[in-house]
């Protein structure tokens, strides 16, 4: 570990500049085993035993293939540190479970994530995203491209699947910043001994939000989702008020967020590769579903998801004890030299692409992925056909090491 003079648990670190960073994973890759960090004080949460990065993607498909001993539910997965026991009400949502609980859950959700009903919202996502690009043509040259035109589209169709009045989008917007933005201070201040209160009042927030709805539609049901949710009976089988508010943080958070921060990261990618717009434009239905495998493979818009090591388990040449901790750095996997070839290229005919963007094989491979993908495609097309010139400039990153998107990025056209 002595050769390593970075680490991945400064918060320093996920501050520097893209192409340092891509050069610190690049050389975790090359190393023979996987590197072991320390974790970081928190004041919310006693310090662990530490963590194995993964980094490489052949060992972020074999823990993701092996659950019961890279399990998510001891601790959580969706941060390093263990989450402490006041923070499962509101965070505790499937994604950091293991089965049977995980697969309950999942199983009642699932079906309004299926191919099937994810068809019944394109109307709904092709006119807001028509709608979007109205507002950005009728502005004219010059905006803020994440919160003008890349967060609207998926903030608006989850909170319509959900139920959520227009009047509150901007509530459920200004919470998912906040749960998410790590250490940045435009979103929390800065005030690290103040941190996990403020998390736990937007958690709170956001689940009497979607309770007092629940409630309401429990007698007065409508097509919306909140409606199938707290009406869902599957084999006797439903959901508690709690579960149904942990499962709509997760879905506003992960269904937001990380498919604006994709939408901002692509514009980027086609402002700094002009053959790829070019080529793209050519043939803007023909080529889109190559283009949005790449852009989510480069824009990985999580950044990593945390397991705990059940037992003593040896994988691709490494032994990993029990209680320890690994991370799988989904950012760094997509870059595998061994997978990739030229991985830091944008490639919109790349084939195969198998990467992680949505997560590794198994049980927790993202539900939403077939509406991300929808989303980015429309709004793609809207922008391609309408203002095929406009271009992103310098992108202003979330200080977060789970979701290290971008928050602010000026456009022009």
């Amino acid at each position: 570990m002595s050769v390593l003079d970075f680490d991945l648990s400064d918060r320093g670190f996920w501050a520097k500049p893209m192409t340092e960073r891509e050069e610190a994973f690049e050389r975790l890759r090359s190393l023979r085993a996987p590197a072991f960090f320390e974790e970081m004080e928190m004041s919310y949460a006693p310090k662990g035993p530490g963590y194995y990065a993964l980094v490489k993607h052949a060992d972020i498909l074999e823990a993701s293939r092996n659950p019961e001993v890279f399990c998510s539910g001891d601790g959580g997965a969706t941060n390093i540190p263990d989450m402490p026991a006041e923070f499962a009400e509101y965070f505790g949502s499937m994604i950091n479970m293991d089965d049977p609980r995980h697969a309950r859950l999942r199983r009642i959700v699932s079906r309004a994530f299926t191919p099937k009903m994810i068809k019944q919202f394109e109307a709904d996502v092709e006119a807001a995203a028509v709608g979007i690009v109205d507002d950005l043509v009728a502005k004219g040259s010059g905006c803020d491209f994440v919160t003008e035109v890349a967060a609207r589209l998926p903030l608006k169709i989850i909170c319509d699947m959900m139920g959520i009045p227009e009047r509150d989008y901007q509530f459920v917007f200004d919470r998912s910043n906040l749960i998410l933005g790590g250490f940045d201070p435009e979103y929390t201040g800065g005030d690290l001994e103040q941190l996990a209160e403020k998390l736990l009042n937007a958690g709170m927030e956001l689940q009497q939000l979607v309770q007092d709805l629940a409630a309401h539609r429990a007698d007065h049901p409508t097509n919306d989702l909140t409606s199938s949710l707290v009406n869902a009976n599957i084999d006797g089988e439903r959901l508690t008020m709690q579960e149904l508010g942990s499962f709509f943080i997760l879905l506003v958070v992960a269904g937001n967020e990380t498919t604006r921060n994709a939408i901002s990261y692509g514009l980027r990618l086609l402002t700094k590769n002009p053959d790829q717009r070019a080529l793209w434009l050519a043939d803007v239905d023909g080529r889109a579903p190559g283009a949005v495998e790449e852009i989510v493979r480069l824009a990985s818009p999580v950044n990593y998801m945390r397991r705990k090591v059940t037992r003593d388990f040896e994988m691709n040449g490494h032994l990993y004890r029990e209680g320890l901790k690994v991370v799988l750095f989904y950012w760094a996997a997509n870059r595998d030299e061994a997978v990739f070839r030229d991985p830091l290229s944008f490639d919109i005919t790349r084939h195969p692409n198998p990467h992680v963007g949505y997560g590794g094989p198994g049980p927790h491979f993202c539900l939403g992925a077939h509406l991300a993908r929808r989303e980015i495609t429309v709004m793609f097309r809207e922008l391609l056909r309408r203002v095929p010139n406009i271009e992103g400039g310098r992108p202003d990153r979330l200080h977060s090491s789970f979701i290290n998107g971008i928050k602010h990025m000026e456009c022009t056209f």
